[in-house]
Order: structure tokens, then sequence, then C-alpha cells
């Protein structure tokens, strides 16, 4: 199978294009960098030495005797150069991870947002308008977010994408099944709830055949691949904007940094380990929706989690302290999160959950790589209204 992966140098795009690879499949790398470039904005740089993508792709031919081609474009902005790539390589699938995928960051300004969505919408679209126009039978597999629900199951369990409903109409009652209702808590999340629309849109009208993967929070850093050597370590994004609450909480144990907690650390978020990511990438490709179907929706998660027990959970194995911090969020200081996830499981996905010699594999990678920590980049800043304060821990209001 021939598949382009959209933002293939990233955080889930590495790590989904040398799984791929491994299985055979022909992939096409297509990223403009952009978040290299964020680090370079943000004055911080991933916990793991990210190597170029030229050192990236010998050390994977080096070890696999495969070749995974780069194709540097923009698919926000170049439209025409991405259809032409469509219409060149004539690709099976499409992994779209090309949007910018931090809520912290789409909150840091009127700049920021403006960007999340000038990029996330206008690439997201593009692709879609660009299979039409090539004439190609293209399965597209995009990576979205447990985020479009909101976080909150208004007593019940978060259906796949999916919910039935009745509607009275007179002496009789209509059921029928709608998209589950929408409720984003940033900017960023806002446009996965757009690239929604225009998924029922585009397949309804143009028939064309697309899975919505709804994905939770990624913990761990490495896959299979990524470990085998160092030129292939995946991205270690720990700061306030871009790193992932557990990897943040495992990295500030090994730098004896206090394990900053929002608010009451009540929130309950969705996890996803980042092996079963890609696993499941490989099985959304394994099984397309037909044309003319509805966009295929799975819950791509497998736990769900408190904050705070999570803190507890890593002070626990590690000894560090545990501080709560203000919310940058505005958002519920509890919530209660129930998630099915069936989709996956029917299809062979065998859940990693949450492991003590996994989280401590993470906090020793985390350890190994201290020296390279900026602590002034942990705490997370970036305010969702005037009316929040940064999460920064009183023992280090200095930053430090």
């Amino acid at each position: 199978m021939k598949v382009l992966v959209l933002g293939g140098d990233g955080f889930c795009g590495w790590p989904a294009s040398l799984h791929l690879s491994a299985r055979g499949d022909d992939v096409v790398i297509v990223d403009n960098f952009s978040r290299r470039r964020i680090d370079e904005e943000l004055g911080v740089e991933s916990l793991t030495p990210i190597r170029t993508m030229v050192e990236r792709r010998a050390a994977w031919k080096q070890i696999s005797g495969r070749d995974i081609s780069v194709v540097e474009l923009d698919v926000a902005q170049d439209y025409r150069g991405l259809l032409d790539l469509f219409r060149d390589e004539r690709p099976d699938a499409i992994i779209h991870y090309a949007e910018q995928r931090a809520a912290p960051y789409s909150m840091k300004s009127g700049k920021h947002k403006r960007f999340t969505i000038d990029n996330n919408v206008n690439a997201t679209h593009n692709v879609l308008c660009a299979i039409v126009e090539s004439g190609q039978d293209i399965h597209l597999v995009h990576l979205g977010t447990m985020g479009v629900y909101g976080y909150g199951t208004a007593g019940m369990a978060i259906p796949e994408g999916y919910l039935g409903i009745q509607v009275p109409d007179g002496d009789r009652v209509i059921e029928t099944e709608i998209l589950y209702p929408t409720n984003p808590g940033s900017i960023y999340h806002m446009t996965k709830v757009l690239d929604q629309t225009m998924f029922a849109y585009y397949a309804k009208n143009d028939d064309l055949r697309i899975t919505d993967l709804h994905q939770g929070i990624i913990w761990g850093t490495n896959t299979i691949q990524t470990k085998l050597d160092e030129r292939l370590i995946n991205r270690f994004d720990y700061d306030g904007d871009y790193g992932t609450v557990l990897n943040r909480f495992l990295m500030q144990a090994a730098i004896g940094y206090p394990l900053t907690v929002h608010g009451t650390g009540g929130q309950t978020r969705a996890f996803i380990h980042i092996q079963d990511m890609v696993r499941c990438i490989e099985i959304a490709l394994n099984n397309p929706p037909a044309a003319g179907d509805r966009v295929k929706i799975f819950n791509q998660m497998t736990e769900t989690h408190r904050v705070r027990d999570l803190a507890a959970l890593v002070a626990e194995l590690t000894g560090a302290e545990v501080e709560t911090v203000p919310d940058p969020r505005k958002e519920a200081a509890e919530n209660e999160l129930v998630v099915r996830n069936d989709g996956f499981l029917a299809l062979g996905l065998d859940p990693i959950t949450l492991d003590k010699g996994l989280l401590m594999e993470i906090n020793e990678t985390a350890g190994r790589y201290a020296d390279r920590a900026d602590l002034s980049r942990i705490p997370a800043t970036s305010l969702w209204t005037k009316n929040q304060q940064a999460g920064v821990p009183a023992s280090r209001a200095d930053g430090q």
C-alpha cells in the first residue's frame, strides 16, 4: 500500500511512518517542518535530541533496508503542489496529521488563534478538495481528538461519533442518528470540530472514504521502531504548550521538579499509549469504509484517568512532590468521563494500559536527557482568558 503521511515529521507522524514502513507500506512523508520552527519560536527543544530528516531517513534505511520518501510542502497553503503530489504519487491512503496539535499554543494570543484556524482548517479542506479534484479513490485517515466531545458524559458513555436520538413528531417518535454534539474547549479543539463537519459533507457529497480518529492524550514517547536507534528517537515535549500531562509528570519527577497539578486535578481525561496509536492507524488502514458510507469514527483511547490520580501514581513511583497550581484553562474543576471504544477492540486492538514498568521507562528516558531541560519552560503559561492565571508552582515562582 502506498501511504502519504501528512505531518510525518511530528510527534505522532514520525512513529506512524516508521510503523507503516516496517510492515511493508510504501511511505511518503509530507511536511513543511513547521513544528521545528515552533520550537524556535517558543525557545524550547524536545527533551530528546531530534535528528534532521536526512539523518532520520538514513538511519531507517540502514536499520530496515527500507526507504521513506520525503516531500517538503505546506499542505495548508500550497494547494497546487498538493494536488500535483496526489496525481504523481497516486496513494492508496493518506494519514492526515498536518495540523497544529496543541491546545495551549492555540490560545497563546490572537496571532496563535488565527494561525491555528488558518493552518488546520485550510489543511483539511485542501486535502479533501484535492482528493476530489484528483479523481482518485483514496482512503483518508485523520487524527482527530476526544476533545471534540468536551469533557463530560451527560450521564452516559460517549459513543463513537454518532448519537442515536428520538425526535417527537406529533403522535409519533422518529428515531435517527446525529453526530454527537460537540463542545470544544479551545481553538485547537474547535478546528477538529470543523474538520468533522467537512468530513461529513465530503463523504455525503463526493463519496469520499474517510476515517476520523478521536484520539485521547498520548503517553509514552517511543515505539518498537523508534527505540531501535537513537537517531530514530521520537519527540519528548515537556513544555507547558506541547507537553502531554503524563509525560510532563514523569519528566518533572526525573529532574526533581514538583508535579504541577492544575486546579483541583479533578479533570478526567482519556489516554492512549503511543504504541497503540500507531497500531490503531494500521487497523484503520486495514478496515476502510466503502465509498458512499458515512464517515467511520473511532474513539482512539484505551483508558480514562483523573489528573490528580496520575500525579499520585507518579509520586508514589518516584518520590516526587505534588504541587497544585492555578489552572490556565477555562474548564470545569471536576468532570467525569466515560467513553466507548468498542470499534478498535472489536478489530483486535490489545490495549497497553498504565504499567509501572513503562512509566519508569519514560521517567528514565527523561532523566537521561535531563541536562537538555529548560525549567523555565515547564509551567503552562498560555491563558484561556484574562481571568486565568499561569500554572507556576509557588515553590518555583522564579520559573526555575
